[in-house]
Protein backbone atom coordinates (compact mmCIF):
# COMPACT_ATOMS: atom_id res chain seq x y z
CA UNK A 1 0.00 0.00 0.00
CA UNK A 2 1.40 3.22 -1.10
CA UNK A 3 0.68 6.75 0.23
CA UNK A 4 -0.12 9.58 -2.71
CA UNK A 5 2.50 12.09 -0.93
CA UNK A 6 2.14 14.91 -3.62
CA UNK A 7 -1.91 14.61 -2.93
CA UNK A 8 -1.11 15.06 0.92
CA UNK A 9 0.65 18.44 0.45
CA UNK A 10 -2.52 19.95 -1.86
CA UNK A 11 -5.06 22.26 -0.64
CA UNK A 12 -7.28 19.41 0.88
CA UNK A 13 -10.56 18.83 -0.41
CA UNK A 14 -11.78 17.62 2.86
CA UNK A 15 -10.80 19.23 5.95
CA UNK A 16 -11.75 18.05 9.15
CA UNK A 17 -9.98 20.08 12.58
CA UNK A 18 -10.76 19.48 16.38
CA UNK A 19 -14.48 18.03 15.49
CA UNK A 20 -16.30 16.91 18.58
CA UNK A 21 -19.79 15.64 17.97
CA UNK A 22 -22.51 14.15 20.79
CA UNK A 23 -26.03 12.63 20.06
CA UNK A 24 -28.56 14.63 22.28
CA UNK A 25 -29.47 11.31 24.51
CA UNK A 26 -26.75 8.70 25.24
CA UNK A 27 -23.12 9.25 26.11
CA UNK A 28 -22.03 8.32 22.77
CA UNK A 29 -19.17 10.98 21.73
CA UNK A 30 -17.17 11.31 18.63
CA UNK A 31 -13.83 13.01 18.54
CA UNK A 32 -11.76 13.76 15.16
CA UNK A 33 -8.47 16.00 16.26
CA UNK A 34 -7.34 16.34 12.34
CA UNK A 35 -9.00 14.38 8.93
CA UNK A 36 -7.85 15.46 5.64
CA UNK A 37 -8.26 14.36 2.13
CA UNK A 38 -7.15 15.52 -1.35
CA UNK A 39 -8.88 15.50 -4.99
CA UNK A 40 -7.86 12.08 -6.53
CA UNK A 41 -7.04 10.16 -2.75
CA UNK A 42 -8.92 7.28 -2.24
CA UNK A 43 -9.33 6.80 1.54
CA UNK A 44 -9.99 3.61 3.39
CA UNK A 45 -11.96 3.97 7.03
CA UNK A 46 -11.74 1.09 9.74
CA UNK A 47 -12.79 0.69 12.88
CA UNK A 48 -15.37 -1.59 15.11
CA UNK A 49 -19.01 -1.50 14.93
CA UNK A 50 -20.13 1.49 16.88
CA UNK A 51 -16.90 3.27 16.72
CA UNK A 52 -18.55 6.61 15.01
CA UNK A 53 -17.90 5.84 11.15
CA UNK A 54 -21.30 6.43 9.66
CA UNK A 55 -21.56 9.38 12.14
CA UNK A 56 -18.28 10.75 10.81
CA UNK A 57 -19.66 10.34 7.17
CA UNK A 58 -23.07 11.77 8.23
CA UNK A 59 -21.25 14.84 9.49
CA UNK A 60 -19.36 15.45 6.51
CA UNK A 61 -22.15 15.39 4.66
CA UNK A 62 -23.78 17.92 6.47
CA UNK A 63 -26.80 15.69 7.54
CA UNK A 64 -25.35 16.44 11.29
CA UNK A 65 -23.63 19.23 12.42
CA UNK A 66 -20.85 19.39 14.78
CA UNK A 67 -20.81 20.52 18.35
CA UNK A 68 -17.55 21.92 18.21
CA UNK A 69 -15.06 22.20 15.05
CA UNK A 70 -15.08 22.34 11.54
CA UNK A 71 -16.04 20.33 8.75
CA UNK A 72 -14.72 22.26 5.07
CA UNK A 73 -15.12 20.79 1.58
CA UNK A 74 -13.19 22.50 -0.85
CA UNK A 75 -13.04 26.06 1.41
CA UNK A 76 -16.76 25.85 1.98
CA UNK A 77 -17.39 25.21 5.88
CA UNK A 78 -20.18 23.35 6.35
CA UNK A 79 -21.92 24.41 9.40
CA UNK A 80 -22.15 27.94 8.10
CA UNK A 81 -24.91 26.97 5.26
CA UNK A 82 -28.49 26.61 6.23
CA UNK A 83 -30.46 23.69 6.13
CA UNK A 84 -31.66 24.08 2.03
CA UNK A 85 -27.97 25.36 1.12
CA UNK A 86 -26.38 22.09 3.22
CA UNK A 87 -28.97 19.64 0.94
CA UNK A 88 -28.20 21.30 -2.50
CA UNK A 89 -24.28 21.11 -1.51
CA UNK A 90 -24.59 17.71 -0.17
CA UNK A 91 -26.58 17.25 -3.57
CA UNK A 92 -24.51 18.93 -6.60
CA UNK A 93 -20.69 18.01 -4.79
CA UNK A 94 -21.18 14.88 -2.47
CA UNK A 95 -22.12 11.20 -3.84
CA UNK A 96 -23.21 9.64 -0.39
CA UNK A 97 -23.62 5.54 -0.55
CA UNK A 98 -25.58 4.66 2.31
CA UNK A 99 -25.23 2.03 3.99
CA UNK A 100 -29.33 0.74 4.00
CA UNK A 101 -29.63 2.07 0.38
CA UNK A 102 -32.20 4.46 1.40
CA UNK A 103 -34.22 3.44 -1.94
CA UNK A 104 -37.76 4.14 -2.20
CA UNK A 105 -39.85 1.09 -3.04
CA UNK A 106 -42.52 2.97 -4.61
CA UNK A 107 -40.21 4.28 -7.68
CA UNK A 108 -38.63 2.41 -10.12
CA UNK A 109 -34.87 1.91 -9.88
CA UNK A 110 -34.45 4.44 -13.22
CA UNK A 111 -36.16 6.85 -10.85
CA UNK A 112 -34.18 6.05 -7.52
CA UNK A 113 -30.89 6.79 -9.51
CA UNK A 114 -32.35 9.69 -10.71
CA UNK A 115 -33.80 11.11 -7.61
CA UNK A 116 -31.75 14.36 -6.78
CA UNK A 117 -32.73 15.08 -9.65
CA UNK A 118 -36.00 15.21 -8.78
CA UNK A 119 -35.56 16.84 -5.43
CA UNK A 120 -33.13 19.97 -5.99
CA UNK A 121 -33.46 22.65 -8.61
CA UNK A 122 -29.46 23.04 -8.09
CA UNK A 123 -29.44 20.34 -10.76
CA UNK A 124 -30.85 19.94 -14.56
CA UNK A 125 -31.94 17.13 -16.05
CA UNK A 126 -31.75 16.21 -19.86
CA UNK A 127 -31.11 13.66 -22.11
CA UNK A 128 -27.17 13.54 -20.75
CA UNK A 129 -28.58 12.68 -17.20
CA UNK A 130 -30.67 10.19 -18.81
CA UNK A 131 -27.90 8.75 -20.98
CA UNK A 132 -25.43 8.38 -18.00
CA UNK A 133 -28.38 6.73 -16.08
CA UNK A 134 -28.17 3.88 -18.57
CA UNK A 135 -24.59 3.90 -18.69
CA UNK A 136 -24.04 3.39 -15.38
CA UNK A 137 -26.50 1.14 -14.21
CA UNK A 138 -25.04 -1.23 -17.83
CA UNK A 139 -21.58 -0.44 -16.05
CA UNK A 140 -23.18 -2.25 -12.47
CA UNK A 141 -25.07 -4.90 -14.53
CA UNK A 142 -28.55 -4.32 -13.21
CA UNK A 143 -29.12 -2.36 -16.99
CA UNK A 144 -31.90 -5.07 -17.41
CA UNK A 145 -34.28 -4.06 -14.11
CA UNK A 146 -34.02 -0.48 -14.58
CA UNK A 147 -37.84 -0.01 -15.10
CA UNK A 148 -38.13 -2.55 -12.12
CA UNK A 149 -39.08 -1.50 -8.45
CA UNK A 150 -36.56 -2.48 -5.31
CA UNK A 151 -38.63 -5.52 -3.87
CA UNK A 152 -37.71 -7.02 -7.15
CA UNK A 153 -34.16 -6.74 -6.94
CA UNK A 154 -31.65 -8.89 -4.43
CA UNK A 155 -29.31 -6.72 -1.62
CA UNK A 156 -26.01 -7.04 -4.20
CA UNK A 157 -28.60 -5.19 -7.30
CA UNK A 158 -29.89 -2.19 -4.37
CA UNK A 159 -26.28 -1.78 -3.37
CA UNK A 160 -25.33 -1.10 -7.07
CA UNK A 161 -28.45 1.10 -7.82
CA UNK A 162 -27.36 3.35 -4.80
CA UNK A 163 -23.71 3.30 -5.91
CA UNK A 164 -25.39 4.37 -9.38
CA UNK A 165 -27.25 7.22 -7.31
CA UNK A 166 -24.05 8.40 -5.82
CA UNK A 167 -21.89 8.79 -9.13
CA UNK A 168 -24.43 10.03 -11.13
CA UNK A 169 -23.73 13.77 -10.33
CA UNK A 170 -20.13 13.38 -11.02
CA UNK A 171 -19.54 14.43 -7.60
CA UNK A 172 -16.15 15.97 -5.95
CA UNK A 173 -16.75 13.49 -2.62
CA UNK A 174 -17.69 10.05 -2.49
CA UNK A 175 -18.74 8.43 0.95
CA UNK A 176 -19.33 4.98 0.99
CA UNK A 177 -20.57 3.08 3.66
CA UNK A 178 -19.95 -0.30 3.36
CA UNK A 179 -20.30 -0.25 -0.18
CA UNK A 180 -19.48 -3.62 -0.93
CA UNK A 181 -20.70 -5.32 1.58
CA UNK A 182 -23.41 -6.96 0.39
CA UNK A 183 -21.13 -7.91 -3.18
CA UNK A 184 -19.73 -11.61 -4.62
CA UNK A 185 -15.95 -11.24 -4.84
CA UNK A 186 -15.95 -10.34 -8.66
CA UNK A 187 -18.77 -7.61 -7.81
CA UNK A 188 -16.64 -6.18 -5.18
CA UNK A 189 -13.36 -5.68 -7.29
CA UNK A 190 -15.47 -4.26 -10.19
CA UNK A 191 -17.35 -1.99 -8.22
CA UNK A 192 -14.44 -0.39 -6.62
CA UNK A 193 -12.96 -0.18 -10.25
CA UNK A 194 -15.84 1.94 -11.13
CA UNK A 195 -15.39 4.08 -7.87
CA UNK A 196 -12.25 4.48 -8.59
CA UNK A 197 -12.41 5.23 -12.14
CA UNK A 198 -14.76 7.97 -11.20
CA UNK A 199 -12.55 9.80 -8.62
CA UNK A 200 -9.46 9.68 -11.50
CA UNK A 201 -12.14 11.43 -13.91
CA UNK A 202 -13.44 13.82 -12.29
CA UNK A 203 -10.49 14.42 -9.77
CA UNK A 204 -12.89 13.79 -6.86
CA UNK A 205 -11.58 12.69 -3.78
CA UNK A 206 -13.19 9.03 -2.11
CA UNK A 207 -13.58 8.03 1.81
CA UNK A 208 -14.94 4.60 2.07
CA UNK A 209 -16.16 2.92 4.95
CA UNK A 210 -15.63 -0.73 4.80
CA UNK A 211 -14.70 -4.07 6.77
CA UNK A 212 -13.60 -5.76 4.41
CA UNK A 213 -10.12 -5.54 4.52
CA UNK A 214 -9.10 -8.01 1.57
CA UNK A 215 -9.41 -4.47 -0.21
CA UNK A 216 -7.55 -2.16 1.69
CA UNK A 217 -4.26 -2.51 -0.23
CA UNK A 218 -6.04 -0.70 -2.73
CA UNK A 219 -6.53 2.47 -1.42
CA UNK A 220 -4.03 5.16 -1.15
CA UNK A 221 -4.36 5.59 2.48
CA UNK A 222 -5.92 3.98 5.53
CA UNK A 223 -7.42 5.37 8.87
CA UNK A 224 -8.64 3.17 11.83
CA UNK A 225 -10.77 4.56 14.15
CA UNK A 226 -8.69 3.55 17.16
CA UNK A 227 -6.35 6.53 16.42
CA UNK A 228 -8.96 8.72 17.31
CA UNK A 229 -9.71 7.25 20.35
CA UNK A 230 -6.15 6.87 21.75
CA UNK A 231 -5.79 10.49 20.72
CA UNK A 232 -8.78 12.03 22.29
Amino acid sequence: MQVNAEALEQTPLLDIQSLLFQYPRGSFQLKVPELKLSKGEKVAVIGPSGSGKTTLLNLIAGIYLPDHGSVQIDGQLISRLNDAARRDFRITRIGFVFQDFQLLDYLTIRDNILYPYRISRALKLDASVRQRVESLADNMGISDKLDRRIHSLSQGEKQRAAICRAMLTNPDLILADEATGNLDPDNKTHILDLLFQNVDQNDAGLLAVTHDHELLDRFDRVIDFNTFRSAS
